[in-house]
């Protein structure tokens, strides 16, 4: 998918993911836009007693904020996919067909899922 294919505020959320995985030197970056426009972006977390992906994190600090449902998520990652447990919670908040983007950490989004 090239960069002109994006709608903006889709590229917003992968710009956001992109730089919390850079600023933060995490394996990945996530960020997700809930039904009212608002955006939360977060990175991997890895401590001894909790680990959570990006966009896992992303999705709880949603939540935590008070957020009814999702519009949107992108991961900026290294894998090669978006993984069943980040798709499950995706779907959790989101609901079923919330689209999540997977971008390289270049940027470029590699591909594109929705949640069933």
């Amino acid at each position: 998918m090239s960069e002109n294919e994006l709608d903006p505020e889709d590229r917003k959320i992968v710009t956001l993911a992109r730089s919390v995985r850079a600023r933060n030197s995490v394996p990945e970056g996530a960020a997700v836009r809930d039904s009212t426009g608002r955006t939360y972006a977060a990175g991997t977390v890895a401590l001894p007693s909790l680990q959570l992906s990006a966009l896992r994190t992303a999705v709880a600090m949603a939540v935590a904020s008070g957020a009814e449902s999702l519009e949107a998520a992108a991961v900026v990652s290294e894998a090669e996919g978006v993984t069943a447990e980040d798709l499950a919670a995706v779907t959790d908040l989101g609901g079923v067909g919330t689209p999540v983007l997977l971008a390289g950490t270049d940027g470029v989004v590699k591909s594109s899922v929705t949640t069933d």
